[in-house]
């Protein structure tokens, strides 16, 4: 939850922002940031490419879990979590990564560490993240297998 937060500060939106809306103010805020404004400031220009980078990360982060980009991927995180199992999973930082056996992975944030240990000791982590994950935390997509 914490990432949510900070990247929500750094664009200065809040929970409701609309894509649109988060386009023109990720715009708005490269245009500011971008190192092409600093051409004879070397430590400007290095400022603002780390700017930048974290512009460009909160957006992306913030762009998959908006509300809209959820509703689109739903079929599809439907689709994983009711007819494919768990592969494996692990929690950093309160977030809780899960593969599934279809090749999916997806992030769910904010995951205190005592539901992890349960989740680790039930006896169905699939009948566990039923119950106690999907539904009660934001997620978001964060890769899938690729066949070659």
């Amino acid at each position: 939850m914490k990432r949510v937060v900070e990247y929500r500060k750094l664009l200065e939106v809040d929970k409701n922002v609309t894509l649109k809306e988060l386009k023109t103010i990720y715009r708005n805020s490269m245009k500011d940031a971008h190192p092409d404004k600093f051409v004879n400031d070397e430590a400007g220009k290095l400022a603002a490419e780390e700017r930048s980078k974290e512009i460009i990360g909160a957006y992306h982060f913030l762009v998959s879990i908006a509300a809209e980009t959820v509703e689109k991927n739903l079929p599809e995180f439907q689709e994983t979590i009711t007819n494919s199992s768990i592969l494996e999973f692990y929690l950093e930082k309160q977030t809780l990564f899960v593969t599934y056996l279809n090749g999916m992975s997806y992030e769910y944030i904010g995951v205190p560490k005592n539901v992890y240990i349960k989740m680790i000791n039930a006896e169905s982590p699939n009948r566990f993240a039923k119950r106690h994950i999907y539904g009660n935390y934001i997620y978001r997509k964060s890769g899938e297998l690729v066949e070659a």
